[in-house]
């Protein structure tokens, strides 16, 4: 999968987010693996983040989005593994810090906290943006050095 596949999940609190994200990215020509959920019916948001997470972490696809109400649980979730770097984000600000400063893979939204409007406009400045580098990957450093350490 190249770069411009980007895997996306959620859980009902996010589904039509989701659903708005994916038609934004299929917009621009983006490879979307969609990873549920499909419907509006209750579920628990690990169900649905493990797997993405693992994907990014594996290198099985380069980046990711995932969505639940807050985006609070999903951003939690995804940090647990290793070689992910999700980033909460609810501005436009943010989702370009999540990539120029902290090269984050999985971008976390909250679709109870933010508009679809301004969702997708974070996402897109978070695809565009590149990462910087230089001091910025010598605290990245420090971070894989840590999960090296904890993950042995």
């Amino acid at each position: 999968m190249d770069k411009k596949t980007i895997a996306i999940a959620s859980d009902h609190a996010g589904r039509e987010m989701k659903e708005d994200l994916k038609e934004f990215l299929e917009s621009i020509d983006a490879e979307v693996v969609d990873m549920g959920v499909n419907d509006d019916k209750s579920v628990d948001y690990p169900d649905y983040g493990i797997p993405l997470a693992e994907k990014v972490s594996k290198g099985e696809v380069p980046r990711g989005v995932l969505v639940c109400g807050t985006g609070i649980g999903m951003s939690i979730l995804a940090n647990k593994f290793k070689g992910v770097r999700a980033a909460l984000v609810s501005d436009v600000f943010t989702a370009r810090m999540a990539k120029e400063h902290n090269n984050a893979n999985i971008l976390v939204i909250g679709g109870r906290i933010v508009g679809k409007g301004l969702a997708r406009e974070m996402l897109k400045t978070w695809i565009e943006a590149k990462f910087e580098g230089g001091r910025h990957q010598t605290r990245l450093d420090k971070i894989t050095e840590l999960e090296n350490r904890n993950h042995k």
